[in-house]
């Protein structure tokens, strides 16, 4: 039978988290996968009472007494711990006693990486069948569109009224910014020309695109990592992808009237182990714009990068979709997140190739 220490050595190897508390609830031990959780070290929270690192609510406290007393073991899926700092953390945990006035073990799962994961498989599986029948629809549109203009040439042509062209011109304009509108519908025409970039010089033509659009009124701040390395990618597209979400933001600012109040932050960090879809990068460039405006409209935040989604009256809704589907080529995505008074989307571009998770890493991501 395994002695003590072969038992330590099993829980430090653990990928989920596991806690022992006494009877009181206080820490005895967490193993390297807890500490990695919680943001702090075994000998950090040792003697400290659990409601210091991470709470849930009363009732489960009371629950948890409850387990000590009456010695039974329990599991609870998919509730929030909220740590010291305010982060939320989406869990699954079972509890289970160690005997009378013994404490209790408590083994948790991290859920939110592998929830985020399973939302962007669907969010991008569902974009993606969008886009397919959006371009479908476009290129449909687009065929006729030829023959209308090109029927309205001729006719012009044989108007015996010279003050009559006024009605062909217009019929030739029309069909021309209809064809305009289905082009940005297909989106780009071709492939990446990847090389190394510097994200900073595609971030500053942006910041000043932006500027002159908003006649100098608009605050842009700038809050840069100098340390991020070329990243693999094509500038072009990513300055069109970026700058989407950029005028997106400010556009918003300018139909709340904030031309002169608004301020947009640009900011780039480092991401290291993020996982896009089931590929874990290394190493990733995250690029957040953040507005102090309105907001984004709750019903439609879970669907503003779909085609001809947008939350402003003279919205097209095609910026974001484009920029997504841009991102999406260089193996990134697109996040938001908004509230009144501020509103983030963050970009993620990664540096380093992706290397798959392997079954039991599939499994572990929830560790």
């Amino acid at each position: 039978m395994p002695q003590e220490p072969d038992f330590k050595l099993m829980l430090e190897n653990l990928t989920s988290a596991v806690f022992l508390v006494d009877e009181q609830l206080a820490f005895r031990y967490i193993n390297p996968a807890a500490e990695v959780l919680l943001g702090v070290s075994s000998e950090q929270v040792k003697g400290s009472p659990i409601v210091d690192h991470f709470f849930e609510s009363d009732t489960a406290l009371a629950t948890m007494r409850e387990a000590i007393e009456l010695q039974h073991v329990y599991t609870k899926r998919q509730v929030t711990w909220q740590l010291p700092g305010g982060q939320p953390l989406t869990v699954d945990y079972s509890v289970a006693p160690l005997g009378e006035n013994r404490g209790l073990l408590i083994e948790v799962q991290h859920l939110d990486r592998l929830l985020r994961i399973s939302r962007e498989e669907a969010t991008t599986a569902a974009q993606e069948t969008t886009r397919n029948l959006v371009r479908g629809m476009a290129h449909e549109i687009k065929n006729p569109l030829g023959g209308i203009r090109g029927a309205a040439q001729l006719l012009a042509r044989e108007l015996p009224d010279p003050s009559l062209e006024e009605y062909t011109n217009i019929i030739i304009q029309e069909a021309d910014r209809l064809r305009n509108l289905v082009d940005k519908m297909l989106g780009p025409h071709r492939p990446a020309d990847v090389e190394d970039i510097n994200i900073h010089e595609v971030t500053e033509r942006v910041a000043a695109i932006i500027r002159a659009e908003s006649g100098g009124l608009l605050n842009i701040q700038r809050d840069y990592d100098p340390s991020i390395p070329p990243l693999p990618g094509d500038k072009e597209q990513l300055i069109q992808a970026i700058l989407n979400v950029v005028r997106n933001a400010w556009e918003a600012l300018e139909d709340a009237g904030m031309r002169e109040d608004g301020e947009i932050r640009i900011r780039t960090r480092v991401q290291r182990q993020f996982t896009i879809g089931r590929f874990n990068h290394p190493l990733v460039c995250r690029i957040d714009v953040i507005d102090n405006g309105p907001g984004i409209p709750a019903d439609i935040i879970e669907e503003i990068f779909y085609p001809m989604i947008s939350g402003r009256a003279k919205g097209t809704g095609l910026g974001l979709a484009i920029s997504q589907q841009l991102i999406s080529q260089h193996l990134g995505m697109i996040s938001c997140e908004s509230r009144p008074g501020r509103t983030q989307f963050s970009i993620y571009i990664p540096i380093t190739p992706a290397s798959r998770p392997t079954a039991n890493e599939v499994t572990d991501l929830a560790g």
